[in-house]
């Protein structure tokens, strides 16, 4: 396998295993959060000012016309 690496980095290798991190209490405690400030959210003020009624989806790219053309 070949490895490449950006102009001026090295490649270091860990000699060893790796232990995976149990996620503390703290961790937990924040997603939990999250979830319930995510169930909390008004729907009808997240919703997509992008999209009309009757399904169409106003896009953010135009099409202009050939400035070449008159």
């Amino acid at each position: 396998m070949r490895l490449t690496v950006p102009k001026g980095w090295h490649v270091v290798r860990h000699e060893g295993e790796f232990s995976a991190a149990q996620p503390s209490e703290d961790d937990l405690t924040a997603l939990a959060e999250a979830v319930r400030e995510a169930g909390r959210t008004d729907p009808s003020a997240t919703e997509n000012p992008g999209v009309r009624g009757g399904g169409s989806r106003r896009g953010h790219l135009r099409a202009l016309p050939d400035p070449g053309k008159d």
